[in-house]
């Protein structure tokens, strides 16, 4: 594992590289070589996610000075789900770096939001011991402006289940179905995935640690996906949805038509 490397992708140079090496280590790997000296990442992904709360929290607090508390929690909840941190660490290159046993990585375990995004939470911890609470906030603002507006203009903060039945069924006449497609791990730290279909199309996948939360991060994923359709007129893709979309009018205006009973 190349440090300097990863180092100079994160903008980052550890006084303490043990705690950097230890940021990637996830407990299987520890499991198939246990007289390494090395300690698994959980207890720093445990410091990191109380930091992560606490520097979203402040941020959003200054960023929206009119927005109520019960609107700011549920925009902090949105900002730092496991999906939105496992897509900061692809982007961060962490997965090619992390350690895990060969059993997990045949799995495809550096593809799984769950641990990809703990490994982010474990480097926040890994930069607040070794460089304070200074050097961690200014880490974290490196992701968190951008998302923000994102999440925000999608009003991703709100219950995303919600929203999805209500414009799929509105644009659509179609109820979105969720099932369970994979459960992985022991009984005390399982993870679902769960897709969400329109019409026999799968449009999202999400995983969580209970079926509840993989659903609203399917749910997430789909309502962005089917918001993009929507928003760019793409017929092809409403057509084999529904069954029939009307022609342009004149103006240029475009809408769906009432679904055809069959």
């Amino acid at each position: 594992m190349e440090l300097d490397e990863l180092q100079t992708a994160l903008g980052v140079a550890f006084k303490d590289k043990s705690l950097l090496t230890r940021a990637l280590t996830h407990r299987s790997y520890l499991n198939e070589n246990p007289d390494l000296p090395y300690l698994d990442n959980e207890r720093l992904e445990f410091l990191g996610d109380a930091v992560l709360d606490f520097v979203a929290a402040e941020f959003l607090y200054q960023r929206f000075p009119e927005m109520s508390e019960g609107d700011l929690t549920s925009l902090r909840a949105a900002l730092v789900k496991g999906d939105t941190l496992a897509r900061f660490a692809i982007d961060l290159g962490l997965p090619q770096h992390l350690l895990m046993s060969r059993g997990e990585e045949a799995a495809r375990g550096r593809e799984r939001a769950p641990l990809l995004a703990g490994a982010f939470e474990a480097l926040i911890g890994a930069l607040y011991l070794d460089q304070g609470l200074g050097a961690a906030r200014a880490f974290v603002l490196r992701f968190l402006p951008a998302e923000s507006e994102r999440v925000h203009a999608l009003r991703l903060d709100r219950d995303a289940k919600s929203m999805l039945q209500e414009l799929s069924q509105g644009k659509l006449q179609i109820t979105p179905q969720y099932r369970l497609v994979e459960t992985r791990g022991p009984d005390h730290a399982k993870d679902f995935t769960i897709a969400v279909f329109l019409n026999e199309q799968e449009y999202g996948r999400g995983v969580g640690r209970s079926k509840q939360i993989a659903e609203q991060e399917a749910a997430r994923v789909a309502l962005e996906n089917l918001q993009a359709e929507i928003s760019r007129e793409d017929h092809a893709v409403l057509i084999a949805l529904k069954g029939q979309v009307t022609e342009p009018s004149q103006s240029g205006d475009q809408s769906i038509s009432p679904s055809v009973s069959q």
